[in-house]
């Protein structure tokens, strides 16, 4: 499937990083922070800009800090679709890097930059290089719901029962 694209970064588009890989990876792009602009940051942390001591410019997020990291990437999605931002596993299992609102949904008639909301779950402090991989993009089809409001519902075995309810083995 085509899907029109403005990168507004210094990074590549992003790819399929391995042949059956389902998620394009996307990367931070601070190239528009400033002290002026600056990175949206809740909690503890700073961006460190590149100089004399960083080649690139970088960010720090603390536990349970988390920040909103653009990739100035901006797409225009297909009709009957949607974008699914998921965390990357190996960056959740090995810094505890994940995101705040564990999937995050970008709608077709979204225009901005993509935003990735990244939140530090782990024990120690994580540092985020611009150019980055940090989530992962999944195209997805949906289908729209038509509510056909009833007084009752089909009978189940299962019926109301709630957090496990079927057990755990």
């Amino acid at each position: 499937m085509r899907v029109n694209v403005i990168n507004n970064s210094e990074n590549p588009l992003p790819k399929y990083e391995s042949e059956y890989a389902a998620g394009l990876d996307l990367r931070a792009s601070f190239k528009y922070i400033t002290p002026e602009n600056p990175l949206k940051l809740y909690g503890e942390g700073e961006i460190v800009f590149a100089g004399e001591h960083h080649a690139k410019t970088m960010l720090r997020l603390e536990p349970g800090s988390r920040a909103i990291i653009p990739t100035d990437m901006f797409v225009s999605i297909p009709s009957g679709h949607f974008a699914a931002i998921y965390p990357r596993s190996g960056l959740s299992i090995k810094k505890g890097l994940g995101l705040c609102n564990s999937v995050g949904v970008i709608d077709a008639d979204y225009r901005g930059n993509i935003g990735i909301p990244v939140i530090n779950n782990g024990l120690e402090t994580i540092w985020i290089e611009d150019g980055e991989r940090i989530a992962q993009l999944i195209l997805q089809p949906y289908i729209t719901v038509d509510w056909n409001q009833v007084t009752s519902l089909d009978e189940t075995k299962r019926g109301e029962g709630g957090f496990n309810s079927t057990g755990t083995k």
